[in-house]
């Protein structure tokens, strides 16, 4: 395993156990004054990545605030939800069905007249499979808190399209600074609407936003963009799809989450299925030209 690798697999961890923190930061918080906090200081904590990598680069402020508010809105949606899913869900169950989007990417570029390969489609089917033996129980209902996870998947999609497409005319980290602002304004507005937060309790909930805030942007953003510069991207994807199961193991260690015999089977069927759709595959050697 190289630093690369070990880099990208602390990412995962960094990320898995964030939804713990999401959760027991609403002890004392809302999930619209929870992300809003959050969000605040995770632009804060962006800052000096874009002072350290981005002060001498010459781009186009104009399209950086574009792209950065169009992530931004689908960047609030997706949190949003995954945040109000929290209160009705476990960490593992958030964990598993939001990268679900994972899945859902690769058949929203269908319409962007890109091909699926056929172990993307096996991939696709085992955690379909899964999503509902994990979320659809007697009566084909389905609970509440994971079918809000389930709407904020395709938005987590929609994101990494639009990250993807501007990756490579923007500067990265003053974009994702302003999609993290775009998102803590508008949590912010709807926290003092409707939830009224307070002083006392932010800092009740001072360490899950710490590390929501700030582990989980600045550091495991840091990590990730080290770890990605020398692993191809199939890896890459194939290492960050675990943060699922680091979200299982915090819920249970810090939480005292249990899942059932069914919830382990779908949790299981849905990771079986992002391995797969992102195993990395090696391209046949051409023949040589010469003889």
């Amino acid at each position: 395993m190289t630093i690369s690798h070990l880099f990208l697999w602390l990412t995962a961890t960094i990320w898995g156990f964030a939804f713990v923190a999401q959760s027991v930061g609403m002890e004392s918080l809302g999930p619209y004054s929870f992300n809003a906090a959050r969000f605040t200081l995770a632009a804060l904590s962006m800052l000096p990545l874009a002072y350290l990598f981005e002060r001498h680069r010459k781009a186009d402020i104009g399209l950086t605030i574009k792209a950065g508010a169009i992530a931004g809105l689908i960047l609030f949606s997706g949190a949003t939800l995954q945040q109000i899913g929290l209160l009705y869900t476990t960490a593992a169950n958030a964990g598993f069905i939001t990268t679900m989007y994972m899945l859902i990417v690769p058949i929203a570029g269908l319409f962007l007249k890109h091909t699926i390969e056929r172990h993307t489609w096996l991939g696709i089917v085992l955690a379909v499979v899964g999503l509902y033996t994990l979320t659809v129980g007697p009566n084909l209902s389905i609970q509440k808190g994971d079918a809000i996870e389930l709407a904020g998947a395709f938005f987590w999609a929609g994101h990494v399209l639009v990250v993807g497409y501007y990756s490579r005319k923007v500067p990265i980290i003053s974009f994702s600074i302003v999609q993290l602002v775009i998102v803590a304004v508008f949590s912010w507005i709807l926290a003092l609407i409707t939830e009224q937060p307070t002083w006392q309790n932010i800092q009740q909930s001072w360490l899950p936003l710490v590390y929501a805030g700030i582990a989980s942007s600045a550091i495991a953003y840091s990590l990730q963009t080290l770890g990605q510069k020398n692993v191809a991207p199939s890896s890459a994807a194939l290492i960050l799809s675990t943060e699922a199961v680091f979200a299982a193991i915090g819920g249970w260690l810090l939480m005292d989450e249990y899942l059932s015999m069914r919830e382990l089977m779908g949790c299981g069927l849905i990771f079986v299925g992002m391995i797969i759709s992102q195993w990395p595959r090696q391209n046949k050697p051409t023949a040589s030209l010469a003889q």
